[in-house]
């Protein structure tokens, strides 16, 4: 990442901020919505994690020092208008106060209904996204008694070892020849195979790329 800053592109408002746009780089989620001025840029360019202005305190605010919850930063974009910011991060641990993996967990009356009432067609694999996000949320917020928890602190060798059991599952349903074993032990694959590519840190959307590529 560039630690040049195209000062004459952004736009800081009349108390010298900006807002920043903090999204996870690898579940593509909305994490939070903080502030930024120059210094605070500068910082977070320099040290490669988040450093904000707290408008509460008015003092600079470096993201997990207290909490140890920082934000590796892997990008900053400005938008057209330059008056905002995105900061993808690989973040360690919650983003939000509350200990919630997002910020952003509250929702609008309305929206499962609208949801719900979408056809299945509109995005066939919708669910994988979905499914990022909270095997995400799972590895940041830790909570007791989640089977996603308990493969993020057993590690990459037990979940590796689910990887591999979970394949020899579906070849053995294939075997079979069901269907119904087949989409059951495919679906239990796809889980786990999420779960390792969060351990790793490797978006799907590298996967999904390479596929293009592919082709």
């Amino acid at each position: 990442m560039t630690e040049q800053i195209a000062w004459e592109q952004l736009k800081f408002d009349e108390n010298g901020l900006i807002p920043a746009i903090v999204q996870d780089a690898v579940s593509k989620e909305v994490l939070t919505l903080a502030y930024m001025n120059k210094e605070s840029l500068q910082k977070s360019l320099e040290t490669n994690e988040t450093w904000f202005w707290s408008r509460s305190r008015a003092e600079l605010w470096h993201k997990g020092a207290t909490s140890g919850h920082t934000q590796r930063i892997l990008s900053i974009r400005y938008d057209c208008d330059g008056d905002a910011l995105v900061v993808q991060v690989v973040p360690n641990g919650p983003a939000c106060h509350t200990g919630a993996y997002s910020c952003f967990s509250g929702e609008l009356t309305g929206s499962k209904e609208q949801e719900a009432s979408a056809p299945v067609s509109a995005d066939r694999f919708a669910i994988l996204g979905e499914l990022e996000q909270l095997i995400a949320a799972r590895e940041a917020e830790r909570p007791e008694g989640s089977y996603t928890t308990y493969l993020f602190e057993k590690g990459v060798d037990k979940i590796l070892k689910k990887v591999g059991e979970e394949a020899a599952e579906v070849i053995i349903a294939a075997k079979n020849r069901s269907h119904e074993e087949l989409r059951y032990e495919a679906a239990d694959l796809i889980f786990h195979l999420l779960v390792l590519l969060r351990e790793q840190k490797l978006p799907l959307d590298q996967v999904l790329n390479e596929l293009q590529r592919r082709r």
